[in-house]
C-alpha cells in the first residue's frame, strides 16, 4: 500500500477514535450545524435572486422575512436559559422577566416570519401557478426560513452553558 493511502489510513482512523468525545466539544458542533443550516438557508435565496432578477417573477420585498428570521435567531440567542430561569440574571430593570420577554419576542418573530414565508409560497407561488411562473423563488424563500428556524433550535438547544459561570 502506498504510503500516502497509510497515513490518510491512520488520521482517519485518530479522527474517528476522537469522535466519541463530541461532549467535550458539543458547542462547537451545535455552531458548526448551526451555521450550515443559516449558510445553506441564505445560500438557496441568494440563489433566486440572481437566477430570477426580473421584479415580474421574484419580488425582492419578499427578502424582509429573511431579514427578520436572521434578527429573531440573534435575539433568542442572545439569551442564555440561565437567565430566562433567573439563575443568572436577577439585577436590572425588570430581572428574568425581562429575558423572558426578549425571548418570547424572538420567537414571535421567528414564527412569524416562517408563517409569512408559507404565505409568500402559497400565494404567490403555488396558488398563481401559469406555464411561465417560476416556482422556485417560493420555495427559497420557504427553505431560506426553515433553515434559519432550524439553526436558531439547534443553537439554542444543542449549546451548554456550564463554561459560561
Amino acid at each position: 500500500m502506498p504510503g500516502c493511502c497509510i497515513a490518510l489510513r491512520e488520521n482517519v482512523g485518530s479522527f474517528c477514535e476522537n469522535w466519541g468525545e463530541a461532549g467535550e466539544r458539543r458547542n462547537f458542533l451545535a455552531s458548526i450545524a448551526a451555521g450550515a443550516l443559516f449558510s445553506v438557508g441564505w445560500w438557496c435565496v441568494i440563489d433566486a435572486a440572481a437566477r430570477y432578477p426580473d421584479h415580474k417573477d421574484f419580488n425582492h420585498a419578499y427578502h424582509v422575512c429573511g431579514v427578520v428570521a436572521t434578527f429573531a435567531m440573534l435575539m433568542v440567542n442572545t439569551v442564555s436559559s440561565g437567565q430566562v430561569r433567573g439563575d443568572l440574571y436577577t439585577d436590572g430593570c425588570i430581572g428574568p422577566y425581562g429575558a423572558r420577554i426578549w425571548l418570547f419576542l424572538g420567537l414571535m418573530l421567528s414564527f412569524g416570519s416562517l408563517i409569512g414565508a408559507c404565505w409568500i409560497l402559497f400565494g404567490a407561488y403555488v396558488i398563481n401557478v401559469s406555464v411561465d411562473t417560476h416556482t422556485w423563488p417560493g420555495v427559497a424563500i420557504f427553505l431560506q426560513n426553515l433553515l434559519i428556524f432550524f439553526s436558531s433550535i439547534v443553537y439554542k438547544i444543542g449549546r451548554t452553558e456550564e463554561s459560561w459561570n
